[in-house]
């Protein structure tokens, strides 16, 4: 999917009455109010709220989110709503989405005022990624894609029951009544699905019907006579690919190996959709491997041609950021802000380059900003250098602890020295089960779906099960060092990353490092590490002292009385984690698109996290649970196919055609 940068709605409040945009020479809504015409034309027009009475979960996607309104009376009729489904999702589009200013100026006089407060606290930056926002403890989640309405709707995964078709008139804004829109909405719908709009366009009633609605003229609302509804009746619908299908639909119990991020994270959005977790640890304690370490940073990145691994880090980054902001009043110890140090050059020489970056990727300054070496220095409290980016969302927190927040939010206390040696498919009944075996062949634990997170171990769990070339795993040797309290000169304000990085921990000491061995099994610490350690330290933060020794003389033989911790971190070569169902067959067509391998029911896993863990896992997490459930996914389908589990099987049958 390409992007392009977010420009903001530009917003005519002259009249409060009837906000207009000069972009498109229209207004965004009626003068009769936008509450009313949203609750007769878009939730009237789709049979809401009677057709998500007593269903577990309700997808509405909506064309044109503009100043909101739609989306908060689709809220307040479902907090209102005694027979509300258990979940509502609601997707929205929007190529100008409004600062968070003007939100707040349009919504000065809300009806809904707390739903309006809390829509404006989650607002989001304004980057071209599809948004993940929830309220009401996630039973409530709005799905925001920024970015061009032909651009996103190919690219969302998403079953929709009701579609709101709503944006400027055709002949203001004609690209939202395109036939390719209509096209998608075939695509989307699920069964059942009905779609509304106050639009009368010839265009629309036969895009509509080319594509399977069946259209009726309906009356309208205020001025209007007449709307539209239409009722989506295809006489064919083709089979959709097996990647996208649910993993464990109607599962009631899933089983999560291991219990560091990946496997924490899962248990967090899995009980959040209110299925129930039994989670096993082979360590005696969570948190065992990397996510044992006393400190972890957190943050995004940034590449000129906005490709899929730098969208979807920054979709992770930003869920990350929005998931510990809420969690930080239980969280014992968190920072925001960090500094990520430019190495090519050690002058401010290098900052023009960045700033070029910065501007051609349109990206705002609350997500990164190009720092010189002064302006980096001072958000440090330490000399630097060489510019810096800077991540206000970024920052560092103690992996332990948040691991025990999802562990207390899933109600999960996990079953420790409880090794995996492998796993059972069990196909009595309708829907295959699955047991988790120790090494003399007891059954530890068994459920409707199984996660694999055991970092390391997922390589062994999962090779029987594995269709395809074998996934190419590397386990990596991370050592990292800490100087005990007192003995810097001076600690950082914010964590600082570059060659290494340097972390100042909450009991004032020195967490840096760390080094990064393939193939290592060595689990005492080395020496020869720390003193590497030492030296990138000095290339850090140049004028930091430890005790009576600098790095350099360190090399030479002075050792300062350093701690430090031992651990593997699990990645594959592409750099991105493995997260989805396990392939069961090569398909005989079609085998070069991941998403087009056949799959084992409910066998899945959340593994290769690497050193960005806490960045993460929040996100592969929620796409995960996402998959076992069905429900719209967190992200856009062509990310989602760079984390698929067969992913290298499509390669290799890439490179053989």
């Amino acid at each position: 999917m390409k992007t392009a940068p977010i420009l903001p709605a530009v917003v005519d409040f002259s009249d409060a009455s009837t906000p207009f945009s000069p972009t498109y020479g229209d207004y965004y809504h009626t003068p009769s109010g936008a509450i009313g015409q949203a609750n007769h034309v878009f939730l009237g027009g789709n049979g809401l709220p009677g057709r998500w009475s007593g269903r577990t979960r309700f997808v509405v996607l909506e064309t044109g989110f503009g100043l909101g309104h739609n989306f908060l009376a689709t809220w307040a009729a479902w907090r209102a709503d005694p027979a509300h489904c258990d979940h509502l999702i609601f997707i929205s589009i929007d190529k100008h989405p409004l600062r968070r200013e003007d939100l707040a100026r349009a919504h000065a006089q809300s009806p809904e005022p707390e739903l309006a407060q809390a829509l404006l606290a989650e607002w989001p930056v304004l980057s071209p990624n599809l948004h993940t926002l929830d309220f009401e403890g996630g039973r409530v989640r709005l799905l925001l894609a920024l970015g061009d309405v032909l651009a996103w709707l190919p690219a969302l995964v998403a079953q929709v029951d009701a579609f709101y078709l709503d944006g400027f008139a055709p002949s203001k804004n004609p690209q939202m009544w395109e036939p390719e829109v209509f096209k998608q909405l075939n695509r989307l719908s699920a069964p059942g699905a009905t779609a509304a709009t106050w639009c009368l366009a010839r265009r629309l009633h036969e895009g509509l019907a080319a594509v399977g609605f069946r259209v009726e003229r309906v009356p309208g609302f205020a001025r209007r006579r007449e709307m539209t509804s239409a009722f989506f009746e295809p006489r064919f619908r083709p089979s959709p690919a097996p990647g996208r299908i649910a993993a464990a639909a109607g599962a009631r119990e899933v089983l999560v190996v291991g219990a560091g991020l990946a496997g924490a994270a899962c248990a967090r959005a899995l009980r959040r959709r209110g299925l129930s977790c039994t989670v096993l640890e082979a360590g005696s304690a969570p948190a065992g491997q990397a996510s044992g370490n006393p400190g972890g940073l957190f943050h995004g990145t940034l590449h000129g041609d906005d490709g899929p691994h730098a969208r979807f880090n920054r979709t992770a980054a930003l869920a990350t950021e929005r998931e510990l902001r809420r969690l930080a009043p239980s969280l014992p110890w968190l920072q925001w802000g960090l500094l990520r140090v430019e190495r090519d050059e050690l002058t401010d020489a290098r900052l023009a380059p960045m700033q070029r970056l910065l501007a051609a990727t349109g990206l705002p300054t609350d997500y990164v900003q190009a720092l010189t070496a002064d302006e980096a220095s001072r958000h440090a409290g330490l000399p630097l250098a060489q510019p810096a980016w800077f991540f206000p969302g970024g920052g560092a927190v103690s992996p332990a602890a948040l691991i025990a927040a999802w562990l207390a939010e899933a109600g999960v206390a996990p079953r420790t020295d409880a090794a995996v040696a492998c796993l059972r498919r069990i196909d009595a009944g309708p829907a295959p089960r699955w047991q988790a075996c120790d090494a003399q062949g007891r059954v530890l634990a068994e459920a409707d779906a199984v996660v694999l997170a055991a970092g390391t171990a997922n390589d062994r769990l999962s090779a029987p099960w594995l269709a395809g070339p074998a996934w190419p795993w590397l386990s990596q040797r991370g050592q990292l060092s800490v100087a005990a309290a007192g003995a810097a000169s001076a600690l950082p304000t914010r964590p600082v990353a570059g060659v290494g990085y340097a972390l100042a921990l909450p009991d004032g000491r020195l967490c840096f490092g760390a080094s990064a061995d393939a193939g290592d099994a060595e689990p005492a610490l080395r020496m020869a590490d720390q003193v590497q350690n030492l030296q990138r330290l000095g290339q850090l933060l140049p004028r930091l002292r430890l005790a009576d020794h600098t790095p350099s003389d360190a090399a030479d033989g002075g050792l300062l009385p350093l701690q430090g911790r031992v651990g593997w971190r699990s990645l594959v070569p592409d750099r991105l984690p493995i997260v989805g169902v396990l392939p069961s067959a090569v398909p005989t067509q079609r085998a070069e698109q991941a998403r087009f391998w056949p799959r084992h029911p409910g066998l899945l896993i959340c593994g290769g996290l690497a050193s960005r863990g806490i960045t993460w896992a929040t996100l592969c997490g929620d796409l995960l649970a996402a998959q076992i459930t069905g429900e719209p996914l967190p992200l856009e389908s062509d990310l989602v196919d760079i984390l698929d589990p067969a992913r290298f099987g499509a390669k290799l049958q890439r490179r053989l055609c």
